[in-house]
């Protein structure tokens, strides 16, 4: 399992776009990736669960990635995190 934290830094926090980019990247990573932000998580993959977590600028949220492909995976969530929210 790995773990890492993410504070959020796009303006409108995680809405529409991202949300579908980010599902997409986590279906690709072939391991389950978590989000959680307040003791409520989500897998990363359902869009609309993820847009309900209503994740905005200055959020903190915590990541955890667990599979087969989990150190590539963690890496490939946390450069989509820093390069697009």
């Amino acid at each position: 399992m790995k773990q890492f934290n993410y504070t959020i830094k796009d303006a409108v926090g995680i809405h529409a776009r991202p949300a579908g980019q980010l599902a997409k990247v986590a279906k690709e990573c072939g391991s389950t990736v978590t989000i959680e932000k307040d003791g409520k998580s989500v897998n990363a993959t359902k869009l609309m669960m993820l847009m309900g977590m209503g994740i905005k600028c200055g959020d903190t949220i915590t990541v955890t990635v667990e599979g087969e492909t989990e150190e590539a995976a963690a890496k490939a969530i946390e450069e989509f995190l820093t390069a697009n929210l």
